[in-house]
């Protein structure tokens, strides 16, 4: 009878201590490896929609068109989700809805046109305009953009917008974004099912 009840004892303690390194071991998970996001607003349509859920990895190298959680910049305490559009070093410029990276054309796949027709012609009636008269992305260079002013991206720094780029507020409107305030880069929507995509 003591040797069952010693046994008992000693079975519960051990589940007792497998559950507390769980629990411990998820919250280190969560809080230094990896993160769970919520997209709020569409300024990362049509690739997130309001309401998809993420997972995202901290720590992780930054590249080019990664999708990346940062620390709001002009909203502390906040967050956004963007896309790495520049890397240190890089010159930044949109002419006629083309992207150029050091002088390059840059391929924008995530850019999909009948999104942004249908995007267009509603902010134009919207605004009252005449839709030629409006751009998906108007044109800028990060050399002459008011809240960069610098030929290329810093050392240490990165240039990030929306893939809604009619709505985004972003890099060009708040600058460059340090390293330090990439919180990590998303790697997984698991939400909703239907739409279930690794990154």
């Amino acid at each position: 009878m003591k040797k069952e009840k010693n046994s008992f004892m000693k079975s519960t303690i051990e589940l007792i201590v497998l559950f507390v390194v769980v629990i411990l071991g998820t919250q280190l998970l969560m809080k230094y490896v990896l993160s769970k996001d919520i997209v709020q607003g569409t300024s990362m349509q049509p690739t997130l929609e309001d309401g998809d859920r993420l997972y995202s990895v901290r720590n992780k190298a930054v590249h080019r068109n990664n999708i990346v959680v940062i620390d709001a910049p002009d909203k502390p305490g906040q967050l956004y989700i963007k896309r790495v559009i520049g890397m240190p070093g890089d010159t930044v410029a949109v002419k006629s809805g083309k992207l150029y990276i050091n002088g390059k054309v840059q391929a924008q796949p995530y850019l999909k046109t009948k999104f942004m027709d249908d995007e267009l012609k509603a902010f134009a009636t919207q605004q009252g305009v005449a839709i030629g008269s409006v751009q998906f992305t108007k044109d800028f260079n990060i050399a002459t953009l008011a809240s960069t002013q610098s030929k290329t991206v810093p050392k240490g720094e990165y240039f990030v917008m929306g893939d809604n780029r009619l709505v985004s507020h972003d890099g060009r409107d708040f600058g460059f974004i340090a390293k330090g305030k990439i919180q990590s880069v998303v790697v997984w929507r698991y939400w909703p099912l239907s739409k279930m995509k690794t990154y």
